[in-house]
């Protein structure tokens, strides 16, 4: 009997998630899992925290009465008309906050404005709106009776601080937008709020020829000194830079939240799920110490990017943009991951149940056809309306021609919902029953949805703008 009580109170202790961590559940995808069977999913794996990029009804529905702290979002583009018009902010408020705060509701902490409205690359397109919009949805809360509960933060990437050096103790703001940060930064203050930003040590790897690999992860590489400080790794340069900017501008003791950190699996030579997991790993246990970085200790709390594959993202960054999930799009964990940060054992995370699929059966290049500069043009079609992302070199489909036209035909195929018209190519295209993946190549089939769920990935699609992920270049190295 007290052995059983042991081996109990151990396996309760192996599940416990390291301190602070959470996910990131975006919606850009053509055939979105059920919510309530991904909110069934977060919570068999432990999940407590889910960051969002909208209030999406039908999510918050299935977050009611889980118990998981969640993190709403307002997108970009409705920042313009929440700058100036008060009466929309309460009405926002109440239809996608209050609405859900009822007894056995949804657990609200921060409200999002914005999703990295000071990206370098949209050319200050936010700028103006983005404090206006934060003080009318705060005042929306309190006067809803909330906002000590529920404060508004801001995910900023981390390109609005930068390094003239590259070491961290010449951190500082960007200068075009310093008046307008320091708004934002003197509210935080004021209303105890956290700091919330984005870093991404695979794009400083992805952005720089010269970036040496070992630095973005956590495995000791060869140390850069700064002011008494050592760091092995970029996360903790990038962290520490924006310490010593906030330190510059006198705000050196707000609580800073990581909204945004992973690692892709395709679309680039970098992208895979053998460095995913490396980096995980090193990331997780790095958490679970509970270390912090050099110039702050403790732990830190983090939001996972992201949770699935996201087909109808953006790769305007580069084709990665579709791969950040650590689940794939039909919700099947791709690596093994400890969540604890104990990197106890293989065990992959648990994936979403009863997920339905369309019928066993692929599109792909008809054997007899031989011209196959004529099947290049249908290819170019195909992928211009469905996402080939994991096409070429040093990706998981590193085709010869014939297969890669298959894997194009499937693609655009699957995300028809299978439609006999969709599989001709001018009659060059056929069905096949026989699974056609070829090594870690996966030929999809895709997920079912219903009418409505159509709807509902239809409305995702159309409404929510996916985000851009360029970061600065910094940390080059000397």
């Amino acid at each position: 009997m007290f052995l059983a009580w042991v081996l109990f109170i151990m396996l309760a202790a192996s599940t416990d998630l390291v301190r602070g961590l959470g996910v990131n559940w975006g919606q850009m995808s053509s055939h979105p899992l059920p919510p309530t069977d991904v909110v069934k999913m977060l919570k068999v794996n432990g999940i407590k925290k889910v960051k969002l990029f909208d209030a999406d009804p039908t999510t918050m529905k299935a977050l009611a009465g889980s118990g998981m702290d969640v993190m709403v979002g307002i997108p970009n583009e409705k920042l313009d008309k929440l700058s100036h018009d008060y009466e929309l902010a309460q009405k926002w408020v109440k239809e996608n906050v209050t609405e859900y705060l009822n007894e056995g509701g949804v657990s609200i902490s921060y409200v999002a404005v914005g999703n990295e409205p000071f990206l370098s690359s949209y050319n200050g397109s936010y700028v103006k709106t983005l404090f206006p919009s934060v003080k009318n949805i705060q005042r929306a809360l309190d006067e809803a009776g909330v906002g000590r509960k529920i404060k508004c933060v801001v995910p900023f990437n981390a390109d609005v601080y930068e390094s003239p050096s590259n070491k961290p103790s010449d951190g500082r703001f960007r200068k075009d937008i310093m008046k307008h940060i320091m708004e934002i930064l003197h509210f935080l203050r004021a209303r105890k709020a956290p700091f919330v930003v984005n870093i991404y040590p695979f794009l400083s790897l992805y952005q720089s020829s010269g970036f040496p690999q070992e630095f973005a992860f956590f495995d000791n590489g060869s140390p850069i000194r700064d002011k008494g400080a050592q760091y092995s790794n970029v996360f903790d340069a990038n962290y520490d830079t924006l310490l010593w900017a906030l330190k510059k501008v006198g705000v050196a003791d707000l609580d800073i939240v990581i909204g945004e950190v992973g690692w892709p699996t395709d679309g680039n030579g970098y992208c895979n799920n053998r460095l995913a997991k490396k980096f995980y790993d090193g990331l997780l246990k790095k958490l679970a110490s509970e270390e912090g970085t050099p110039l702050r200790k403790g732990y830190l709390e983090v939001y996972l990017f992201g949770l699935f594959d996201e087909d109808q993202k953006s790769i305007a960054p580069g084709d990665f943009e579709r791969h950040w999930g650590i689940f794939r799009y039909d919700g099947k964990p791709k690596f093994p991951m400890d969540l604890a940060g104990q990197m106890s054992g293989h065990q992959m995370l648990k994936g979403v149940e009863g997920v339905k699929y369309l019928e066993r059966q692929w599109c792909v290049l008809n054997s007899d056809v031989r011209n196959l500069s004529r099947a290049q043009v249908e290819l170019n079609y195909a992928c211009s309306l469905a996402d080939c992302t994991s096409l070429g070199k040093q990706r998981s489909c590193d085709l010869e021609l014939h297969d890669r036209i298959s894997y194009a035909f499937n693609e655009f195929y699957q995300n028809k919902d299978q439609d006999i018209r969709s599989c001709n190519f001018n009659g060059m295209g056929t069905k096949v029953t026989q699974d056609p993946s070829i090594g870690d190549c996966i030929f999809r089939v895709q997920v079912a949805l219903s009418a409505g769920e159509r709807r509902h990935a239809l409305s995702n699609a159309l409404s929510v703008f996916a985000p851009l992920f360029f970061v600065m270049s910094f940390f080059t190295l000397l």
